[in-house]
Protein backbone atom coordinates (compact mmCIF):
# COMPACT_ATOMS: atom_id res chain seq x y z
CA UNK A 1 0.00 0.00 0.00
CA UNK A 2 1.30 3.42 -0.93
CA UNK A 3 -0.68 5.55 1.52
CA UNK A 4 1.24 8.49 2.95
CA UNK A 5 -0.87 8.48 6.13
CA UNK A 6 -0.22 4.77 6.68
CA UNK A 7 3.49 5.56 6.39
CA UNK A 8 3.09 8.27 9.03
CA UNK A 9 1.28 5.77 11.28
CA UNK A 10 4.07 3.18 10.90
CA UNK A 11 6.76 5.82 11.49
CA UNK A 12 8.46 5.60 8.10
CA UNK A 13 7.53 9.25 7.43
CA UNK A 14 8.12 11.67 10.32
CA UNK A 15 5.40 14.03 11.48
CA UNK A 16 4.74 16.59 14.19
CA UNK A 17 2.45 14.47 16.37
CA UNK A 18 0.17 16.35 18.76
CA UNK A 19 -1.97 13.44 19.97
CA UNK A 20 -1.99 9.67 19.74
CA UNK A 21 -3.60 6.66 21.31
CA UNK A 22 -4.25 3.05 20.30
CA UNK A 23 -6.78 4.02 17.61
CA UNK A 24 -5.95 7.55 16.46
CA UNK A 25 -2.97 9.63 15.40
CA UNK A 26 -3.07 13.42 15.08
CA UNK A 27 -0.34 15.52 13.53
CA UNK A 28 0.21 19.04 12.20
CA UNK A 29 -0.65 19.63 8.53
CA UNK A 30 2.38 20.55 6.40
CA UNK A 31 0.30 23.16 4.55
CA UNK A 32 -1.66 24.81 7.38
CA UNK A 33 -4.72 26.96 6.76
CA UNK A 34 -4.99 28.10 10.39
CA UNK A 35 -2.57 28.52 13.30
CA UNK A 36 -3.69 25.09 14.47
CA UNK A 37 -4.27 22.84 11.46
CA UNK A 38 -4.10 19.24 12.58
CA UNK A 39 -5.01 16.06 10.75
CA UNK A 40 -6.70 13.40 12.86
CA UNK A 41 -6.59 9.93 11.34
CA UNK A 42 -7.49 6.39 12.34
CA UNK A 43 -4.46 4.14 12.68
CA UNK A 44 -6.21 1.60 10.46
CA UNK A 45 -6.56 2.38 6.76
CA UNK A 46 -10.05 3.36 5.64
CA UNK A 47 -10.06 5.16 2.28
CA UNK A 48 -13.23 7.29 2.56
CA UNK A 49 -16.18 7.86 4.85
CA UNK A 50 -18.14 5.64 2.44
CA UNK A 51 -15.94 2.70 3.42
CA UNK A 52 -16.86 2.74 7.10
CA UNK A 53 -19.27 0.05 8.26
CA UNK A 54 -21.60 -0.19 11.25
CA UNK A 55 -18.84 -1.97 13.15
CA UNK A 56 -16.65 1.14 12.75
CA UNK A 57 -19.06 3.34 14.75
CA UNK A 58 -16.84 3.29 17.88
CA UNK A 59 -13.83 4.40 15.81
CA UNK A 60 -15.80 7.20 14.18
CA UNK A 61 -16.83 8.42 17.63
CA UNK A 62 -13.27 8.07 18.88
CA UNK A 63 -12.04 10.43 16.15
CA UNK A 64 -14.46 13.10 17.43
CA UNK A 65 -13.42 12.53 21.04
CA UNK A 66 -9.78 12.91 20.00
CA UNK A 67 -10.65 16.27 18.38
CA UNK A 68 -12.21 17.46 21.64
CA UNK A 69 -9.13 16.35 23.60
CA UNK A 70 -6.84 18.18 21.18
CA UNK A 71 -8.96 21.35 21.48
CA UNK A 72 -8.63 21.21 25.26
CA UNK A 73 -4.88 20.48 25.02
CA UNK A 74 -4.40 23.51 22.73
CA UNK A 75 -6.72 25.63 24.90
CA UNK A 76 -9.08 26.43 22.01
CA UNK A 77 -12.00 24.38 23.31
CA UNK A 78 -13.85 27.48 24.57
CA UNK A 79 -12.77 29.79 21.73
CA UNK A 80 -13.90 27.31 19.10
CA UNK A 81 -12.57 25.07 16.38
CA UNK A 82 -13.73 23.52 13.13
CA UNK A 83 -13.67 19.91 12.05
CA UNK A 84 -13.81 19.16 8.29
CA UNK A 85 -13.90 15.75 6.64
CA UNK A 86 -13.95 15.53 2.85
CA UNK A 87 -15.26 12.44 1.08
CA UNK A 88 -13.91 11.73 -2.41
CA UNK A 89 -12.21 14.00 -4.93
CA UNK A 90 -15.26 16.14 -5.72
CA UNK A 91 -15.34 17.28 -2.10
CA UNK A 92 -11.60 17.95 -1.99
CA UNK A 93 -10.23 14.70 -0.57
CA UNK A 94 -6.66 14.32 -1.85
CA UNK A 95 -5.33 11.63 0.51
CA UNK A 96 -7.51 8.54 0.47
CA UNK A 97 -7.19 7.65 4.13
CA UNK A 98 -10.05 9.04 6.20
CA UNK A 99 -8.99 12.14 8.10
CA UNK A 100 -10.44 15.09 9.95
CA UNK A 101 -9.01 18.56 9.51
CA UNK A 102 -8.91 20.30 12.90
CA UNK A 103 -8.74 24.08 12.36
CA UNK A 104 -8.42 26.65 15.14
CA UNK A 105 -6.56 29.72 16.28
CA UNK A 106 -8.20 32.30 14.00
CA UNK A 107 -11.66 33.45 13.03
CA UNK A 108 -13.14 31.02 10.51
CA UNK A 109 -15.69 32.22 7.97
CA UNK A 110 -18.71 30.41 6.57
CA UNK A 111 -19.23 28.93 4.09
CA UNK A 112 -15.73 27.48 3.93
CA UNK A 113 -15.58 27.48 0.10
Amino acid sequence: MDCIFCKIVDGSIPSDIVYQDDHVLAFRDLNPHAPHHILIIPRTHVATLNDFTESDAPLIGHLSLAAAKIAKQLQVDEQGYRIVTNCNAGAGQTVFHVHMHFLAGRSLSWPPG
